[in-house]
């Protein structure tokens, strides 16, 4: 099959690989869409990942083509089915695991960064990490499954109230899937931060009322910070009023460092600072114990209609052609929110 293969950081490109052997309780699932996420360009260019050589790509979706054992029945309802992929493999052992707290896992795996992952025709997925996806969700909107339920965990761990001042600052994809799904429930007061025009005119196609872009004299009782520098982090917790919430939502770009009038703002201002990472997804049949996981909710509003993460994507290449969306983020040659590969 054709890959995407990292050997060495910036060592990478497409080869002929061997169609992985699938495991026991394992499917194998014909890629027909890949998002690149910002995360995969350091993995590639500049950090390098955990082991050598790996096919990146954790956001993606396709089709289950073959099963372990295909006389088992269970097996056999896999077969065809359109999916979803939850890229994190919980050890299921740890005390996160045993709460049902499977982002928190402690020893798990995860496809694209320590085992092989999206950008390939074909990957070998844990039946456990599947998610169907009805026929009216294309594979585009699936393959964005992933940042779609990182931003809902955020949200739903902060909870924003209907009818509060929520600020978003970064408006990549995360950042825009936040706004996305804060104008679904209802909020109406959206404040948005963002560096780059194109940004701007999306979140007013997307409903952000072009008067709260980039205000900053405006009580702020809810602030999403989601491109984790020095500098945004310090405007987050300045501009949230007492007794606000903030969520740290993007990776940080490097050390994070507080000066000593910033910090006294989050002790005077009774700041609640919160952090977030992942999403939630029950594995393995479990259910939520209070509610549907992030993925059910982000696949229940793309069944529905109520939301269209497609309209993110600035960027399609086929698979064999996928390199130039690489070199593109890397490079920041074009402005661009969400590049996709598709493969079908």
């Amino acid at each position: 099959m054709k890959a995407y293969v990292l050997h060495e950081i910036g060592k990478f490109d497409m080869e002929d690989v061997e169609v992985p052997v699938i495991k026991e309780d394992e499917v194998l699932v014909e890629v027909k869409a890949a998002g690149i996420c910002g995360s995969d360009i350091p993995r590639i260019f500049v950090n390098g990942t955990y082991s050598y050589p790996l096919i990146p790509g954790h956001e993606f979706s396709g089709e289950v083509i073959k099963v372990f054992d295909e006389e088992s029945e269970e097996d056999q309802k896999l077969l065809g089915k359109r999916v979803g992929v939850f890229p994190l493999i919980p050890c299921m052992e740890c005390p996160q695991c045993k709460e049902r707290r499977f982002e928190m896992c402690r020893s798990y795996s995860y496809l694209g960064s320590r085992r092989n992952g999206g950008f390939a025709e074909y990957v070998a997925v844990p039946k456990k990490n599947l998610v169907p996806i009805p026929d009216n969700v294309s594979y585009e909107a699936a393959a964005m499954l992933e940042p779609m339920a990182v931003a809902i965990h955020a949200i739903r761990r902060i909870k924003p109230k209907k009818d509060e001042t929520v600020a978003v600052c970064g408006l990549g994809t995360i950042g825009m899937l936040v706004v996305m799904f804060l104008i679904e429930m209802g909020v109406e007061d959206i404040i948005v931060f963002a560096n780059k025009e194109s940004q701007r005119q999306k979140a007013v196609e997307i409903g952000v009322k072009k008067e709260n872009l980039g205000l900053k004299n405006r009580p702020i009782d809810v602030f999403f910070e989601c491109v984790g520098s020095n500098e945004t982090i310090k405007w987050a917790l300045e501009l949230t009023k007492p007794g606000g919430r903030v969520m740290l939502v993007g990776n940080p770009k490097s050390d994070v460092e507080l000066d000593r009038n910033t910090y006294w703002k989050v002790l005077r201002n009774q700041l609640t600072l919160t952090g977030t990472w992942n999403s939630s997804f029950m594995i393995d049949g479990f259910k939520s114990l209070t509610d549907e996981d992030d993925w059910q909710y982000a696949v229940n509003r793309l069944s529905e209609g109520r939301i269209h993460p497609e309209t993110l994507i600035t960027h399609k290449y086929k698979l064999d052609e996928m390199l130039q969306g690489f070199y593109l983020m890397r490079d920041k040659s074009e402005e661009y929110i969400k590049v996709m590969g598709i493969n079908y």
